[in-house]
């Protein structure tokens, strides 16, 4: 059974907010104005963050949504609220929860705890199971916001935590499984799903820049025992290959960051591609208008099919086999029924159709 949570407490008493808001009230030490200020990172990010308000924080009682939390607190008093997901995986999600409710309630922020089952199924990764029930329970939590919101936008905003240290694991782990451009790209520091705009205004932000600014506010966080845990990949990565990296790269989170954006950027274009080849192809996608293109603009527009209509997506060596079968869709009587994702594709007169 894992260990309880480690309870950390900042060593200060928390400050006044700053009276022009905007940060996490912390300001500059005194008599270091002048000076370079290491965490002017975090400060920059909170400054440049405009979410539609209300806000809400997802907060898990970790250091890093903690100081996220605080410092939207401290720029937009009355305007924030937290929602915290109780997995109920480990022993330690209770301690988590009493630390989320005293933090709220020392900050003078609504907070809702929603409660879930993110036990895995079959063929399913503890991790993907997990994500999977906070998104479903971030959705159920917003339901009503909106009608709190202003009559030009009623989608509901909801920021998340992850910093530049996040970004470089999860392109890492990325890099690591062969992944395209999407995988590439790395996490988004905004987007919409169900209706909610999400976003991560943290992402240039260093782990430890975060944390050591939260020292100074008295704030106490929890550390997932889970966290230290090699047999999860992510967690080799953090615990392994970043100091490595840090060592012999000093700027790799920015340099890794830029690269993901490139990503990005390029995945944007290949997207467009492919809704101008779907245009011409149709759906269910004519063979022939298929085999006309390149097999490099074939892949494209049939992932981009299989993913915007049939919320699926082909593994590498499953788009290789469908390739070559299209190819090879020569005659009239030339089958075609291969597994893709979710379901099969089959060759039907002259288009190609997903069965799920």
């Amino acid at each position: 059974m894992p260990p309880e949570a480690n309870i950390h407490a900042g060593q200060n008493p928390a400050p006044a907010p700053s009276p022009r808001g905007g940060g996490l009230g912390w300001g500059h030490p005194t008599g270091a104005q002048d000076k370079p200020d290491p965490h002017s990172a975090f400060h920059r990010a909170i400054e440049a963050f405009t979410p539609g308000l209300p806000i809400t924080i997802a907060y898990s009682g970790g250091a890093d949504s903690t100081a996220l939390l605080a410092a939207c607190a401290d720029k937009w008093p009355g305007q924030v609220r937290a929602v915290h997901v109780h997995h109920g995986l480990q022993q330690a999600a209770d301690s988590f929860e009493e630390t989320c409710t005293d933090v709220c309630r020392r900050l003078s922020v609504a907070l809702t705890v929603q409660r879930v089952d993110a036990r895995h199924s079959k063929g399913e990764s503890p991790e993907d199971a997990a994500r999977s029930a906070r998104y479903a329970a971030f959705s159920e939590a917003l339901q009503g916001v909106h009608n709190t919101l202003s009559a030009v936008d009623k989608r509901p905003h909801m920021a998340l935590a992850q910093h530049a240290d996040d970004q470089a694991e999860t392109l890492l782990l990325a890099l690591s499984r062969g992944a395209g451009l999407p995988g590439l790209a790395a996490m988004p520091a905004q987007w919409e799903k169900g209706g909610v705009i999400y976003h991560r205004p943290l992402l240039a932000v260093p782990a430890a820049a975060i944390r050591d600014l939260l020292q100074t506010r008295g704030l106490p966080w929890v550390e997932d025992p889970t966290n230290s845990d090699e047999q999860y990949t992510r967690n080799r990565i953090r615990a392994r290959l970043l100091p490595a990296l840090q060592d012999a790269f000093p700027q790799f989170r920015e340099t890794f960051a830029r690269s993901s954006r490139h990503a990005a950027q390029a995945q944007v274009l290949l997207d467009e591609i492919a809704a101008q080849d779907l245009a011409t192809t149709g759906i269910p996608a004519n063979l022939k208008l298929l085999q006309a293109l390149s097999r490099a603009r074939q892949a494209n527009v049939l992932r981009h099919w299989l993913k915007t209509v049939h919320a699926t997506s082909p593994s590498a060596a499953q788009m290789e086999e469908l390739l070559s079968q299209i190819q090879a869709c020569t005659t009239r009587g030339h089958g075609l029924d291969i597994k893709v994702g979710r379901g099969y594709l089959r060759r039907d007169a002259a288009v190609l159709v997903f069965v799920a």
